[in-house]
């Protein structure tokens, strides 16, 4: 079931290192809103080396499939986000897109995409970000997702709202999916992309437009400040999405996690529309 607006959004998946039992330690001490904003200047620094790399990418490698790609960038900035966490929070766990998971003995434990929208950032297109979620024992509790482009930073902590550059921000309030902007994005397997070309047929018509920008990480981050007024997409992986969510959430979005039940689709939108969409995106 979608998350009611200003609740948080838990992922618990099965990615993420199995915590063992805790002892009494610093880390305990943190809160959400600690992990906010130790991710917030993490998400910064490492957004300045993304840009710096900008119109030079570098691939090398692929994942599942040749579209999917990997740069030289996409290693470093992680390793250095890795460091710099792990500096604030010693004995954290950490799950990266590009790296192995670091396994902690703490509760604290950290998602990282280095680069979200690796294929914009390698045709040097301007949608870009670094994205950061921090969890404590399993649950996402706080996030920032860094615009390397635009220079902006999306924030949020459980219970505490979501923010743009440290000001409050909101889902719209937009009341039908006929003046909706949705936004989405596509599997990078020509199967599931047959899939989708039937989803986005059944979706446009009833819409006031749909936009697909490559970055599943911005997409929520627009539907937190109303920038946008919803999103789905399936298949999409921990890390595209630990950060995104639960600040979509805490902005007043509803947001339903992937899940068997939904053929792995998360959609969030502004609370009127989120039905309607639902239906059309699930039908």
């Amino acid at each position: 079931m979608p998350s009611s607006p200003g609740s948080r959004t838990k992922d618990r998946s099965s990615l993420l290192p199995r915590q063992p039992e805790q002892t009494a330690s610093s880390a305990d001490t943190f809160s959400p809103f600690d992990l906010e904003g130790i991710a917030v200047e993490a998400a910064r620094e490492a957004a300045h080396l993304v840009a710096e790399s900008l119109g030079h990418a570098r691939i090398v490698g692929t994942k599942v499939s040749p579209t999917d790609v990997v740069t030289a960038t996409d290693l470093e900035v992680e390793r250095v986000i890795r460091e710099a966490l792990l500096a604030r929070t010693p004995g954290a766990s950490i799950i990266g897109e590009e790296h192995d998971p670091h396994v902690g003995h703490t509760p604290v434990a950290w998602i990282i995409d280095p680069i979200d929208g690796t294929v914009n950032f390698l045709y040097d297109l301007p949608v870009v970000a670094v994205s950061i979620a921090g969890t404590l024992n399993g649950t996402v509790v706080a996030g920032a997702i860094a615009d390397v482009v635009r220079g902006e930073v999306f924030s949020g902590a459980a219970g505490r709202g979501a923010r743009r550059d440290g000001q409050e921000i909101y889902a719209s309030s937009v009341a039908m999916l006929a003046d909706a902007l949705v936004t989405t994005g596509f599997a990078y397997t020509a199967d599931h992309r047959t899939e989708e070309a039937e989803v986005f047929g059944r979706v446009l018509p009833r819409a006031r437009d749909i936009r697909c920008f490559g970055s599943a990480a911005l997409h929520l981050c627009w539907v937190s400040c109303g920038r946008v007024d919803a999103f789905y997409q399936r298949g999409l992986k921990q890390w595209d999405v630990a950060a995104g969510a639960l600040l979509a959430t805490e902005a007043g979005a509803m947001v339903e996690p992937a899940s068997i039940r939904n053929g792995d689709t998360l959609i969030a939108a502004s609370p009127a529309i989120f039905d309607p969409l639902r239906s059309l995106v699930l039908a």
